[in-house]
This record gives C-alpha cells, sequence and structure tokens, in this order.
C-alpha cells in the first residue's frame, strides 16, 4: 500500500492528475488509479519511468527510504522507510517507553504483541 500512497503523493506534488500522469508515462487513467489504490502493481519499467518522473529513486517508491548503516560496521546496513524513522523518533520522545525498550527489545515486542492480539 505505500507504493500506492507514494505516487499519488508524488503526482499531487506535481500538481498533475491520474490522467496527465498516465499521458506522461504511456499508461491509462484507470491504471494510474489501481496503481494508487493499490489493486494494480506497475512493471518494473513503469517503475522506472515512475521514478524518473517523480525524480525519486525506484526504493522511495517502494517504501525504502533511506539506507542506515551500523556506526560500527559500515558494510552491514539496512533499508528503512519514512514511517519507520517517525515511528522511531516517536519512541525515543518518550524516554521512560525508550530505556524499556532498549533495555530488551525482544521482551518488549513480545508484550506488544500480546496486546494488540
Amino acid at each position: 500500500m505505500i507504493l500506492g500512497k507514494r505516487i499519488k503523493e508524488q503526482r499531487k506534488k506535481l500538481g498533475l492528475t491520474q490522467k496527465e500522469l498516465g499521458e506522461i508515462i504511456n499508461v491509462t487513467k484507470v491504471s494510474i488509479c489501481c496503481y494508487e489504490k493499490g489493486t494494480r502493481t506497475p512493471t518494473l519499467e513503469t517503475l522506472k519511468v515512475l521514478a524518473e518522473t517523480f525524480n525519486v529513486d525506484i526504493n522511495y517508491l517502494l517504501g525504502n527510504d533511506s539506507y542506515q548503516v551500523a556506526e560500527d560496521n559500515a558494510k552491514y546496513g539496512s533499508y528503512i522507510s519514512k514511517e519507520e524513522i517517525e515511528f522511531i523518533r516517536e519512541i525515543r520522545n518518550n524516554t521512560k517507553l525508550h530505556e524499556r525498550l532498549i533495555e530488551n527489545p525482544k521482551r518488549f515486542v513480545e508484550l506488544i504483541n500480546k496486546k494488540v492480539k
């Protein structure tokens, strides 16, 4: 669903209608609508054209915003989305919660899972 949200967000940033974007990337308005709703997935070639049109990296469209590396070892890293970064910021704003999470992450996730179920 992130892909659809990002396509819509970028299209609106450029002030384009679904029809206009479709004309630019050579697909129908219906295709753009389906991409944004998540009922259809663009081909790799279409993703490339969308990324070029929006001037963003394909990874961004797919929800992989930035590459983060471990402080002590640059060869280990992972992609983290903008939403995940926001989640981490919110956790850090709550000092007590953040401390408990860092203390024992596995146990904390287990507690959250019990509450969610």
